[in-house]
């Protein structure tokens, strides 16, 4: 019996800043979910933690492939808690990876 599995690597991308920019992102800020479980951040940026924490529950889900109907396989979108900032995120899948 094969442990092979399929997971997506993902990009979480500012889309947009509807507010004010309280944690000094901007939009085109990313970090990337790869190999199950590496975040990486690009050198010299930063991701702020609380919009990390309204889309981290969901990167688990994302990392899969879904059925057609599940809301997730269609929503991509997610908003920072900050209700001053409005600052919205989108998940997007980059690359397949066969995982053992």
């Amino acid at each position: 019996m094969s442990n092979r599995f399929e997971l997506y690597d993902l990009r979480v991308t500012v889309t947009a800043i509807e507010g004010r920019s309280v944690c000094s992102m901007q939009v085109g800020d990313y970090f990337e979910l790869t190999e199950s479980s590496k975040l990486r951040i690009p050198e010299g940026k930063h991701f702020c933690i609380y919009a990390l924490s309204a889309v981290l529950p969901l990167l688990a889900a994302k990392q899969r492939q879904l059925s057609a109907g599940d809301w997730l396989e269609r929503d991509s979108l997610i908003a920072c808690p900050d209700p001053e900032e409005r600052l919205i995120m989108k998940v997007e899948r980059i690359h397949k990876r066969v995982m053992d």
